[in-house]
């Protein structure tokens, strides 16, 4: 899969060949050179056989095979087995990271096709064409396909593809040995005959076509009379939509019509349009998860009145107060699995999933958006309009077990730049742009930049603690190595210092070893720990040791080569002292143990907790620490449990989305929660604190097995903040808690917690996570 044709030298001269005869029983019928690339529907190339015969056709010995549109030289892919009379056999070839995964296919090879020129050759042997530049008429060849530039066809070539076009064949039961002729560009759909013998086309209107569903119920039909008016363009097709809706707010009025390369019309144009209905499932992040959009392709378009632009365009739909007002707490409620086969209703007024849909593709506007996370990297930006809620205190909205916030769209860099904005901002004006989905969310591609307004949201900072309280914080550094540089060093040293007023103890989480990704076998992060420590008194903060364990190489997860880990970092300029006991290593569990008088101590500090256990598998490993405040015992342990990469996303194809990676969090939070146990079992009176990115909400299972029950159960500090003020972490525009601090029972009159919103809400962040810091007086265990 590659997104240009090469010319390899020593190409041969062309030659005039009469036209071959026609295949009568084995032809291509599909070929798709753009699998896994950018915007790809698919990951893979890929060609597609069909057998026209009324008999098997066994092609064991057979091959496809592959030059470049100047090419020579062939590349072989081996077939196998037979092919029955009408069937699809699929070839699957080269690929990338892009798109949905392949049907399975009958034989899989390697080649890289062009995305857009190149030539595929049916051969009945297996060794590699030696026929130069002219090979469709060589007599080992049963058929053969030129497309785009490629300077060998059968008569002419078929059209040039793309990433997200294939050429298939009109007919599949029709070869007159004209490439150019047989084959139109189209959607990919491997291993499904999509052509055949002209249908009339179905007179429809938009609406007619989205249909009140996830699906078009003229999917596969050819239509024709469909009238609107231009009110976008894209790089490949444009949207258009009907002046004249029906009375019906479930069913659409927008339409994307595929052109494959830069489209003609203008903004403005009232035009006709004939073609195919196709559902397109977007790649990228998400492939197979992801939502259909329903488009028309293989179209052909009329001009029937030039428009003047943007003055031509229906006005736009608006979402929100006097107008659209999106559903307040439910995505979608209706499915037990696939949306677009078990959904029992669509109810695009209660239903957030239905809500969207009911608007796919139309010209819509927002009232002074409101801005409930940052300008992410990927130029995506989350709002809301007025009204939607449980709102932050800083402008954001709150993430719940019932309530996943259906209002939010993110707006795309799709047609116009996305500025930085921040939670709390707002929009100026009426915010336009056309509804579209990809990555697993709704996006609205606005055509004109929209102005920020200052919601004057700042970076908070905590209050230093005082001497009688120890300060506990965790902190996820975000893949921290020596290769950041300077600037990641000191913006965290800032923090430290600054925002969290130097804290006595700090559980690191995302420490990298001191190469960072080179994967070089190094496991060290004394280097990593010790710039960050240098770079904290150099902006102003005290001295700081640490102490970690080297995990075994490439163990648990992470960046390759990374070596990612937990660690701790500690003040050396109070009455603090971290109590060292040797015996720690990678795959050393550290245990309770008891003295004398029958109070519980590590066998290893710092030690792991538990680190054979299946758990751990591919994460990180916990970290736990017995560390002395004015004498007085406490035992921390930092975590950084299984992310939640993999899991179904919330505006995605299955519903409810499916946590494939919960399980797995709630075993580690049992490992953690035994190992708390056994401390809280020598000692009910204990100081204990359990904290770190722990990857899962304040609701979650994950921890609910933290706290446990009774009189030992912990205190998770974030389910006592105020909803509004209940959160760590912001993702699409959806506040939410990942990292948690948990303390004993008997720390709790002396608590004092404060999550520092410092990143998490803007756009130029130190790290993606907000830390958290709590304030303890740590008491003898009599004292209760």
């Amino acid at each position: 899969m590659v997104t240009s044709s090469l010319a390899l030298a020593g190409a041969a001269a062309l030659v005039a060949r009469p036209a071959d005869a026609a295949s009568t029983d084995v032809v291509v019928t599909e070929v798709y050179g753009g699998g896994g690339n950018s915007g790809a529907p698919y990951t893979n190339d890929f060609v597609e056989l069909t057998n026209n015969s009324s008999a098997p056709v066994d092609v064991s010995g057979w091959s496809i095979q592959y030059a470049s549109s100047t090419g020579s030289s062939w590349q072989v892919t081996k077939l196998t087995g037979t092919i029955a009379p009408g069937a699809a056999y699929l070839v699957q070839e080269g690929g990338g990271t892009n798109g949905q995964p392949m049907p399975t296919p009958n034989v899989t090879g390697t080649i890289p096709m062009s995305a857009s020129s190149g030539k595929i050759a049916l051969v009945t042997n297996q060794t590699a064409l030696a026929c130069g530049a002219t090979c469709h008429a060589d007599p080992a060849v049963k058929d053969y396909v030129g497309y785009g530039t490629a300077t060998d066809s059968e008569t002419a070539p078929a059209p040039g593809l793309s990433n997200t076009t294939s050429a298939a064949r009109v007919d599949p039961k029709q070869d007159t040995d004209n490439n150019s002729a047989d084959f139109a560009a189209g959607n990919p759909s491997p291993g499904t005959l999509t052509g055949g013998p002209a249908e009339p086309p179905v007179d429809a209107k938009i609406h007619d076509i989205q249909g009140a569903a996830h699906r078009s119920p003229l999917e596969g039909k050819k239509v024709a009379n469909v009238t609107g008016v231009v009110t976008v363009k894209g790089s490949n097709g444009f949207w258009f939509q009907d002046p004249q809706p029906d009375a019906d707010p479930a069913t659409s009025e927008g339409l994307f019509v595929f052109t494959s390369s830069a489209p003609t019309v203008s903004v403005g144009d009232a035009v006709t349009v004939e073609g195919s209905v196709a559902e397109f499932r977007p790649g990228g992040s998400g492939g197979t998860t992801n939502l259909t959009t329903t488009e028309l392709t293989n179209t052909k378009v009329t001009v029937t009145a030039s428009g003047t632009g943007t003055a031509a365009v229906p006005a736009p739909t608006i979402v929100g107060p006097g107008g659209r007002v999106p559903p307040s707490t439910v995505i979608e409620d209706d499915a037990s699995g696939d949306v677009e086969t078990t959904s029992t209703a669509f109810d695009p007024a209660t239903d957030g999933l239905d809500f969207w849909e009911s608007l796919e593709g139309m010209w819509l506007g927002i009232d002074q958006p409101q801005v409930t996370g940052p300008t992410s990297s990927f130029r995506e930006l989350s709002v809301v309009a007025a009204g939607a809620g449980v709102r932050t205190v800083r402008g954001g909205i709150l993430l719940q077990k019932t309530d996943s916030n259906p209002e939010r769209v993110l707006l795309d860099d799709v047609l116009t730049p996305i500025p930085d904005a921040k939670t709390g901002d707002k929009l100026a004006g009426v915010v336009t742009g056309v509804l579209d989905y990809s990555f697993g969310n709704f996006k609205l591609l606005p055509t004109t930049t929209p102005t920020v307004i200052d919601g004057g949201v700042t970076r908070e900072t905590t209050k230093a603690s005082s001497p009688v309280q120890l300060s506990v914080a965790t902190f996820n550094v975000e893949n921290l190595d020596p290769s950041d540089g300077d600037a990641k060093f000191d913006g965290l040293a800032q923090a430290v210092v600054h925002n969290l007023a130097s804290p006595d103890i700090l559980g690191l989480e995302e420490v990298q070893d001191d190469d960072g990704a080179v994967n070089s076998g190094t496991t060290s992060a004394d280097k990593t720990l010790g710039l960050l420590a240098a770079a904290i008194v150099k902006a102003g903060g005290p001295q700081y040791a640490w102490r970690q364990i080297d995990p075994v190489n490439n163990a648990e997860g992470g960046e390759p080569g990374g070596n990612i880990r937990v660690a701790f970092l500690y003040r050396t300029d109070k009455p603090l002292k971290f109590v060292d006991r040797p015996g720690g290593g990678s795959t050393v569990a550290t245990t309770i143990v008891t003295d004398a008088a029958g109070r519980p101590h590590l066998s290893s500090s710092p030690g792991r907790v538990d680190p054979a256990n299946p758990a751990w598998a591919a994460t990180r490993v916990p970290l736990a620490g017995e560390f002395k405040w004015h004498g007085q015992t406490v035992f921390v342990v930092v975590n950084h449990f299984s992310s939640k990469g993999g899991d179904n996303p919330l505006w995605g194809r299955f519903q409810p989305p499916v946590q494939v990676t919960a399980e797995k969090r709630h075993q580690q939070a049992a490992a953690v929660r035994g190992f708390v146990d056994q401390i809280l079992a020598k000692d009910a009176g204990a100081n204990v604190v359990v904290l770190g990115d722990l990857n899962d909400f304040d609701w979650s299972e994950t921890a609910d097995i933290l706290v446990g029950s009774g009189k030992t159960a912990l205190i998770d500090l974030p389910r006592t903040l105020p909803l509004p003020e209940r959160y760590s972490y912001v993702f699409e525009g959806n506040s939410q808690i990942l990292d948690q601090i948990l303390i004993s029972q008997n720390l709790r009159p002396a608590s004092a917690y404060d999550v520092v919103h410092m990143n998490a809400e803007f756009p130029d962040q130190i790290s993606d996570h907000d830390p958290q810091v709590v304030k303890l007086i740590p008491l003898p265990s009599w004292v209760r």
